[in-house]
């Protein structure tokens, strides 16, 4: 604000300049103009606490998948994924001429065998912890005319296909059946590989060899369907839903589910090949992911005031009060140049292999704004909404170094009970500007909480004023 004045003053004398053809006092009645401003500063304490996260919005490509416990809190937390499948708009490429197909069974064509391979990458906890999941055929789409929380819950939804598939999977995040060599392969990423290679029945009743066989009589007897994901959503794969089972330990970062479908069809007359078809989850299709939280743990915490606490997904934020009447009071003629707010983390003292990592970026928003941010896509204003980085060079600290505009907004706003509450949200922040809810494995205190032993958390207000 301050530079803003500066500006301001520099651009009424450039008004002056040009109504005069002298310009020999332009410095001197800018430099006195300057000596009229009186900056004043002052600091007031701010109250913070911990609030239960619960649900919250998210949608991206990748899910998470597992269950673990935080070696710094104990608390454990469970990751179900939901994926669907895209089709591209030119489904003459999905499977080679019919009658080029060799893999048969009397006479029908079949798949030599079907699977899924779910494809992670900067997964979290011990890759050698047996885990087991389910996964579950839906029997209908989760459509985007609605909008889905991190707590929606297929099954109990009614969206899960009770006759349909669920093959069961114990994996470990490496896989010591693909050699040592293979793994070290730059070509090589890890995958859980789920087979399925059982007998399938589909919702007519119709039995197949395995479900590779049911899709591609499905795109022989109707290859347009194919070419449309919303008809290949609603009559042939609505998705799979993979639901952790057993185990702990691990949580899988799922970046790619791949639907592969192997046969052996003729090329060039005689030359019979191995052929494979593959469907995969992209952005262009939903994809979720269903947080469970140890909610008695949440709780344990959430009673623990000698600190805050961040911890995601959908675990705790951490709430403000602003001390806005206190800013204002006896500052009724000032401008508020700058406001600040410095928000030191406490360090985890565990000793554990894999503690969770402290978040990088904190979203401050008004407390009213906890949802309608993210369903509505916002961005990052600094006006009402601001964002702060943890790194080296901030001593361990996130700053909000200008909130000065929140400060007004908020004083004009009065009609909620919570009118000088912001919120403090681990996010992710890409290239675009987007911001997301942070899904990946992140925990941290910070200074703060109604018994806080360290130095109380203040915001410091820089006022100016016109003599």
């Amino acid at each position: 604000m301050k530079y803003k004045f500066f500006i301001a003053i520099v651009a009424a004398a450039m008004t002056f300049a040009s109504c005069d053809d002298t310009t020999s006092d332009i410095g001197t009645s800018l430099s006195h103009n300057m000596d009229k401003l009186s900056v004043s500063t002052d600091s007031f304490a701010v109250a913070s606490r911990s609030f239960a996260a619960g649900p919250v919005y998210f949608r991206s490509t990748t899910g998470h998948l597992g269950r673990v416990k935080d070696p710094e809190t104990n608390a454990i937390i469970t990751g179900n994924y939901m994926t669907q499948f895209h089709v591209i708009d030119d489904y003459s490429i999905h499977f080679p001429p019919i009658d080029s197909i060799v893999s048969k069974i009397d006479g029908e064509i079949v798949a030599d065998s079907c699977e899924l391979r779910l494809f992670h990458s900067n997964s979290y906890g011990d890759s050698l912890a047996v885990m087991k999941l389910t996964v579950h055929e839906m029997s209908k789409p989760m459509y985007e005319d609605r909008i889905y929380y991190s707590d929606f819950d297929p099954m109990a939804n009614g969206y899960i296909r009770p006759d349909g598939i669920h093959e069961s999977k114990t994996y470990t995040l490496t896989d010591l059946s693909v050699s040592e060599t293979v793994r070290k392969g730059k070509s090589y990423t890890p995958n859980i590989r789920i087979r399925l290679d059982k007998e399938y029945t589909d919702r007519e009743g119709k039995k197949y060899n395995n479900f590779g066989t049911y899709l591609m009589n499905t795109y022989y007897k109707n290859p347009q369907v194919f070419g449309d994901p919303m008809k290949f959503m609603s009559q042939v794969l609505p998705g799979f839903y993979f639901e952790h089972t057993a185990g702990i330990g691990a949580m899988a970062n799922v970046s790619i589910c791949r639907l592969n479908i192997y046969y052996r069809y003729l090329v060039k007359g005689d030359s019979v090949e191995a052929g494979a078809t593959s469907i995969v989850g992209t952005e262009e299709v939903l994809q979720t992911t269903k947080i469970e939280n140890d909610e008695q743990r949440i709780q344990t915490l959430l009673n623990d005031n000698t600190c805050t606490y961040l911890k995601t997904p959908a675990g705790i934020f951490t709430e403000l009060t602003l001390p806005i009447d206190d800013i204002l009071r006896g500052h009724e003629n000032d401008t508020i140049n700058s406001a600040k707010i410095v928000l030191p983390r406490i360090n985890n003292e565990t000793q554990s292999d894999y503690a969770f990592t402290a978040p990088t970026t904190l979203l401050m928003i008004p407390r009213d704004s906890l949802y309608t941010f993210f369903e509505h896509n916002q961005l990052v204003n600094n006006r009402s909404s601001f964002t702060a980085t943890n790194s080296v060079s901030t001593l361990n600290t996130y700053t909000f170094n200008n909130i000065s505009q929140l400060i007004n907004i908020m004083s004009a706003n009065r009609s909620s009970e919570n009118w000088n509450k912001v919120v403090i949200i681990p996010v992710y922040l890409d290239a675009s500007g987007k911001v997301t809810h942070q899904m990946d494995l992140t925990s941290t205190r910070l200074v703060g909480g109604s018994e806080n032993p360290y130095d109380p958390l203040k915001i410091v207000v820089i006022y100016g004023q016109f003599k």
